[in-house]
């Protein structure tokens, strides 16, 4: 099976990495406990800015917030079977307590978590300044990947398994 690499950098990577987030929406966003131990959580995500951040509401007491207050790298595992969309997000996180870019963000359906919304005095936002992104796509369906397959063995041609690549994203921002 032949599979190309991508490897992107600049605006082309946040444009790919946008474009990924946007299918999956939902992480697994991976901390580091006081033990060395990996945690992980489903989190929503709420926006992939313009210089590629990527940003979550939370809760400001929880223990991911005490987990990267010791250490703000973070992993966010994007996956979506359905669409065989899969990425591993590598960055570092802070917390921000910004009322304005709260409001900026807010989706209603964020009421299920907070049902006081922006008035709840235990939220906050966690912004992931992403570094690197690895990434395999392939958009088709089930049978879609199997007609492909099938073309492939009858034109004698080599079959593409799938998109994957890396993107740069930490260059991205420190020219911004």
């Amino acid at each position: 099976m032949n599979t190309e690499e991508t490897k992107l950098q600049d605006s082309e990577a946040i444009e790919k990495f946008r474009e990924l987030v946007k299918d999956v929406n939902i992480c697994m966003f991976t901390t580091i406990n006081e033990n060395h131990d990996m945690t992980s959580r489903p989190m929503l995500t709420s926006l992939v800015d313009d210089e590629g951040n990527v940003w979550f509401f939370t809760n400001e007491f929880s223990e991911k917030i005490s987990e990267v207050s010791k250490d703000n790298l973070v992993h966010l595992i994007y996956s979506h079977p359905v669409k065989n969309i899969y990425a591993d997000v590598k960055g570092t996180c802070s917390v921000i307590i910004d009322k304005k870019k709260m409001e900026e963000l807010w989706d209603p359906t964020l009421k299920n978590w907070f049902p006081q919304g922006l008035e709840d005095p235990k939220i906050c936002l966690v912004k992931v300044a992403t570094e690197t992104a690895y990434f395999w796509n392939h958009s088709s369906s089930k049978m879609g990947l199997v007609f492909q397959m099938i073309r492939s063995i009858t034109k004698g041609d080599q079959y593409k398994e799938t998109e994957k690549g890396k993107l740069d994203l930490a260059s991205t921002q420190q020219e911004m």
